[in-house]
């Protein structure tokens, strides 16, 4: 994973104006966001991500998969899920040209770390991060290749963009070829080569096993969805001190940190409550922390200076945050 930890951004808030809205895909739908009155967007990095604001209590997070250079507009992606909890299914439905969304970020914790080649591995929607990357890396001239999989072309968003870059490109759409062919990228770990991954956790977790080689810092990846809870994993009762609210709670097995926070009537932004969009990070005095999110690497967990409080615990009897 990356050592490269925190991207600072200047995040916006407020309604943006859905100026078009392209199906990319079969079931994808691509959004493309202006400011109303036709004010510059605050500038983002390869990797960011925005939260869009469906409702009070429907909040989603999508990657930024436009030109980073483009400060008049932003640009999403949407996959309309048959699992959906409610965001897919609400962007399908509501946000047609013309609509308006409120919307807060940019955010990134996958940042784009500088390297003379770079590995691009993208499942289904998780191509949206790997767009603005390639035109990173075609900028700063390294080389680089992506390997596309999906269940079938229609599926596979963005792919009349990607023809564009030929051969630096193969994609792997099940139907057609199996399994995609990941030894054929990542069985000999390469010197100066970074590996950015994001897709479903089973191909996550195919491209983890495949870098156990490859030196600790080459892998890169970003989850849409949370990892399984870690075996052996027990939920303690512990106390948290807040130490900007002066405050002691109690947090029993059954509820999150977030969730006690929140109901002591202090105030704490969250959204996907899974630890995967970073939202509610919140910094560590004191304590140990049990990561359980799906964010930070190894050196971050190791720092203890930050946690993602809607999953993490204590793996003492006592946390003292930055609250």
């Amino acid at each position: 994973m990356s050592t490269d930890t925190r991207t600072v951004v200047r995040e916006h808030e407020g309604d943006l104006l859905v100026q078009r809205a392209d199906a990319v895909a079969d079931d994808v739908l691509a959004l493309t966001l202006v400011d109303p009155s036709a004010a510059a967007l605050p500038s983002w990095t390869p990797g960011a991500h925005v939260d869009l604001v469906l409702d009070d209590d429907l909040i989603r997070q999508y990657s930024l998969c436009g030109n980073p250079a483009d400060t008049g507009s932003w640009r999403v992606a949407v996959l309309k899920s048959p699992e959906s909890r409610g965001g897919s299914t609400a962007v399908h439905g509501r946000l047609h040209e013309g609509a308006t969304v409120r919307v807060r970020g940019p955010r990134n914790h996958f940042p784009f770390v500088a390297s003379p080649r770079y590995q691009f591995i993208a499942g289904g929607i998780g191509i949206t991060p790997m767009l603005p990357m390639i035109l990173e890396a075609e900028a700063t001239g390294a080389e680089w290749h992506l390997l596309y999989g999906g269940r079938r072309r229609s599926t596979m968003a963005f792919a009349d963009e990607l023809t564009a870059y030929a051969d630096r490109v193969s994609f792997a759409p099940s139907e057609e070829t199996g399994r995609m062919d990941l030894a054929s990228v990542l069985g000999d770990p390469r010197p100066d080569t970074l590996v950015y991954c994001c897709g479903p956790n089973g191909l996550m977790e195919s491209v983890e096993q495949m870098c156990a080689g490859w030196p600790a810092d080459a892998l890169h990846l970003e989850r849409f969805s949370a990892k399984a809870k870690p075996a052996g994993a027990v939920d303690d009762p512990f106390e948290v001190e807040l130490a900007r609210a002066g405050l002691t709670l109690s947090v029993p097995p059954e509820k999150s940190i977030f969730e006690v926070v929140r109901d002591a009537g202090v105030s704490v932004l969250g959204s996907c409550m899974e630890g995967v969009c970073g939202t509610c990070e919140t910094g560590v005095l004191d304590g140990e922390v049990d990561h359980r999110d799906s964010i930070l690497n190894a050196e971050e967990r190791e720092s203890n200076e930050f946690m993602m409080i809607c999953v993490s615990r204590c793996r003492g009897k006592r946390l003292t945050l930055d609250l």
